[in-house]
């Protein structure tokens, strides 16, 4: 199976997602986390350094319960910015 190529923008929402798993980890192990939310720690370790910068909304959401995130949290701060619109230039 060929994947297609992310764009840099969902590059930039992994980052904020990886982001957002750390500070929200604080302390505690990645082992603990993982391990609470079903996960393998290298999993979680893929997802907060970028590596694997589109999990499954499942894992997203196994990792939010663990860590006490809301969707709504992750959502604000992950979800893709989109571009302003131009403005248009009269002629």
């Amino acid at each position: 199976m060929v994947r297609t190529p992310l764009t840099p923008e969902e590059r930039e929402r992994g980052e904020r997602l990886g982001a957002l798993l750390r500070e929200a980890r604080g302390t505690r192990s990645m082992v603990e986390i993982a391990a609470g939310a079903g996960l393998s720690a290298e999993t979680l370790r893929k997802i907060e350094t970028g590596r694997a910068p589109t999990p499954a909304f499942f894992t997203v959401a196994a990792l939010a319960g663990v860590l006490g995130l809301s969707l709504d949290e992750v959502l604000r701060r992950c979800a893709l910015v989109p571009a302003p619109a131009p403005v248009p230039v009269a002629v």
